[in-house]
């Protein structure tokens, strides 16, 4: 006989869980316990650590249903909190949050065993993600993956120079303003054809449509705060 997985849902909107409820219900040997809030679904988990301890907590990063009284106001602090105490237990994301430099900084900050998005999910890819969690394995979902593998791609094209103008861009009406402030490593200043022309390079790297667009997809990989 296959042996029970237990798993935690914490999401604040109850039609979410449902259905996740309805993917989950296609796989075999599942005790899903669902919960609408990171401090019941902190307690959930502590309490069941003396007996039946959750193997698995799928969790939503944002919850607009925290008050004064919430102790744990979001999944990442109850991620974080979870991974403060040493507590056993496998971490998945299930969100809406897609954006490129809020997925690498919770990937790169909480480190979870599964990263899918909400709405786009479906029983085979809970169920996979199930198993390669159970396995200590990490399952990000395809969309996510390519925004990584797109940061990291990113991260290798830029120098100095190239953050030096994305910095410089917002602050200056006219390209021709840059002349006299970027400046090369032996500390000499770019000349203005070189900065169009490394301008139009990261405009198609960063697949941007003109410099607005450009500084858009810069703060959109986390390449700008």
């Amino acid at each position: 006989m296959s042996k029970t997985t237990k798993i935690l849902i914490a999401d604040d909107h109850q039609l979410i869980i449902e259905g996740i409820l309805s993917y989950l219900q296609g796989i075999e040997n599942l005790e899903i316990v669902t919960t609408n809030s990171c401090d019941d679904a902190y307690a959930k988990i502590k309490v069941a650590l003396v007996d039946e301890p959750f193997q698995i907590l799928f969790t939503d990063l944002s919850f607009d249903n925290v008050n004064n009284m919430s102790k744990i106001d979001s999944g990442e602090n109850l991620i974080k909190t979870l991974r403060r105490e040493e507590v056993q237990i496998k971490i998945g994301v299930i969100t809406g949050h897609s954006e490129t430099n809020r997925v690498f900084n919770v990937i790169q900050n909480l480190n979870p065993s599964a990263y899918l998005l909400k709405g786009k999910c479906n029983t085979n890819e809970l169920n996979f993600a199930i198993q390669k969690m159970l396995a200590d394995e990490i399952y990000y979902t395809h969309e996510i993956h390519q925004k990584l593998l797109k940061r990291a791609l990113i991260e290798i094209q830029m120098d100095d120079v190239a953050i030096q103008i994305l910095k410089e861009l917002p602050k200056h009406p006219k390209i021709s303003n840059l002349e006299g402030i970027i400046t090369k490593d032996d500390g000499n200043f770019l000349k203005i054809r070189s900065i169009e022309n490394k301008l139009a390079k990261l405009r198609t790297d960063l697949q941007a449509n003109n410099n607005t667009d450009l500084v858009l997809k810069a703060k959109e990989l986390g390449i700008l705060d």
